[in-house]
């Protein structure tokens, strides 16, 4: 199983902009997670080429840019502040905070410092987004979203967000202070969200974040990695998963042939044909890819069609956890089943 080499060959489609959340933020319908760039996904790449990578993105229109002060650590959000010198005007920028060497972390005074802390690397005066990246069991979440609520009231974010928060942590933020959006996992082979977590944000009002759209690149074709990537120790990509995995890859590949386009375009198209409130964050450090996730937003599915790439890649039979069993445990909150 190789990267499915997928000419470009028409002009990139406009991308719109979403309302996400109730709060006001606008944001491209398509973001671009870059946390690739920097960590966890083999060695750090070149910096100049992230740099380019990043304004041919906002140049095309995916201007809702994701970073957290983990990434590295630090070294994302610092790259981001050298790309975005001069155009902090054109984007929609996002970082999160909470996780930390020593654990998860709410504390109403680490939320200030942390932010502090990444608008420095960013050399940026606010961020339009900042989650609190995951929960901290020993702090009460009305206390990590009263001290977000200051951070607003002084101008250094505009709108608040949380990651991987359980349907309970959600409702009880947004009581304190309205949650603009909430990021999650979500692609055709992790749905677990859709239970709870997803009509708890419609219901109030809250954007839908979907980060690995691609199934951490495994529906563009990704199945083996460069040393220094962690996703060669995920329970999906491991041999005695990846055979009932691949089964799954198949099968979409039969649906993308017929439709016209790459199977990690169909399995992107998918997220984007969830809703209006949904905006997708694949993340690449390639320009090329780039361009084949903007062609994505082009591609329309009927009711009969996402029923039919839902039935393709049925949950209960995706083979392995989506993390690795103590990253579930610890900051996951244990929610490793579909």
């Amino acid at each position: 199983m190789v990267w499915y080499r997928f000419k470009v060959t028409m002009s990139l489609p406009a991308i719109d902009k979403i309302k996400l959340g109730s709060q006001g933020l606008e944001v491209s319908r398509q973001g671009l997670g870059c946390m690739g760039m920097s960590a966890f996904y083999g060695p750090p790449k070149e910096e100049a080429e992230m740099i380019a990578l990043i304004h041919r993105a906002i140049e095309s229109g995916v201007t809702f840019l994701d970073t957290s002060d983990i990434y590295g650590p630090h070294t994302n959000e610092l790259l981001l502040g050298k790309a975005l010198k001069g155009i902090r005007g054109k984007v929609q920028l996002a970082t999160k905070f909470g996780i930390t060497a020593a654990g998860i972390n709410g504390k109403p005074e680490y939320v200030k410092q942390a932010l502090n802390d990444s608008l420095e690397r960013l050399q940026v005066p606010y961020v339009d987004l900042y989650y609190q990246h995951r929960i901290d069991p020993n702090t009460p979440i009305e206390d990590t979203v009263k001290a977000l609520s200051e951070l607003v009231s002084e101008g250094k974010i505009k709108y608040i967000g949380l990651s991987e928060a359980t349907a309970d942590e959600i409702r009880r933020a947004h009581a304190v202070h309205p949650i603009t959006a909430v990021q999650l996992e979500w692609s055709l082979w992790t749905r677990d969200a859709e239970h709870e977590i997803i009509p708890t944000c419609r219901e109030l009002g809250i954007g839908i974040v979907p980060y690995s759209p691609l199934g951490r690149g495994f529906f563009a074709g990704k199945a083996s990695f460069e040393s220094g990537d962690w996703r060669a120790n995920n329970p999906r990509f491991k041999a005695e998963n990846m055979e009932a995995n691949i089964k799954l890859y198949q099968k979409l590949k039969e649906i993308a042939d017929k439709k016209g386009c790459s199977p990690g375009q169909l399995a992107l198209a998918w997220v984007h044909n969830q809703g209006d409130d949904v905006a997708p964050i694949p993340g690449t450090t390639s320009i090329h890819h780039l361009e084949e996730n903007i062609h994505a937003l082009s591609i329309k599915l009927s009711e009969e069609e996402l029923k039919e790439l839902t039935d393709a890649v049925p949950v209960h039979e995706v083979m392995g956890d989506r993390y690795p069993e103590a990253m579930m445990g610890s900051t996951f909150h244990a929610r490793k089943k579909q």
